[in-house]
């Protein structure tokens, strides 16, 4: 999370990893609920890849803070894509851990698998869908990509499924922004703000 000179009201961020991804995520859950009631946000989504460890932490600090705690996680697809799932409910949460479950049985111990091909997807019918792009990616990102994965998104998903803005201040924002604009524009998946939060603070 930004450093903030005044606490951000009616934010919610949707798309944060805490120390339980490992080599990716910094912090520790306990850390970026702390940050995120400091900044006045709304509520905070723990999305770790394809685990839900963190949650207990989470949850227990959020308690203290009074903040609303939404319960997911991120599974890497092919192309840089991300899908980032938010349970809505107790039946949400249920099969997004039956999800994760079956996405590590078919993969070596310590890895998953994911993909619009392979993975039943009727799980995740209690859950709000998100799909990011990670654009460190080379060559990978292209508008055609981001088109290709909305328009499968959104066939699985209906209205569940948003495309998150996620900016770095980087010198591509504009261009990047554009291009999610007119992807949305193409498919109908709407956009939301998302941080892909790797840290509660810069030190």
């Amino acid at each position: 999370m930004v450093p903030c000179p005044v606490p951000v009201a009616g934010y919610a961020e949707l798309h944060a990893l805490s120390n339980f991804s490992f080599q990716r995520g910094a912090s520790h859950p306990e850390e970026l609920v702390a940050r995120a009631h400091a900044l006045g946000y709304t509520a905070l989504a723990i999305t770790d890849e394809c685990s839900v460890a963190g949650m207990v932490r989470a949850h227990t600090e959020a308690k203290k803070f009074g903040l609303k705690l939404l319960p997911g996680a991120e599974f890497v697809l092919a192309e840089g894509c991300s899908l980032v799932a938010l349970a809505h409910n107790l039946t949400g949460w249920g099969n997004l851990c039956e999800f994760i479950t079956a996405a590590r049985c078919v993969a070596s111990k310590g890895h998953y698998r994911v993909s619009w091909q392979s993975n039943n997807f009727a799980l995740l019918q209690d859950c709000e869908l998100l799909l990011s792009f990670d654009r460190s990616t080379q060559g990978a990102i292209t508008f055609e990509a981001v088109s290709a994965h909305c328009i499968r998104a959104r066939a699985l998903f209906g209205v569940r499924v948003w495309l998150a803005v996620e900016l770095f201040c980087g010198l591509d924002d504009v261009l990047w922004l554009h291009q999610l604009q007119q992807a949305s524009r193409l498919t109908g998946v709407p956009l939301v703000a998302a941080g892909d939060v790797h840290m509660h603070a810069f030190t």
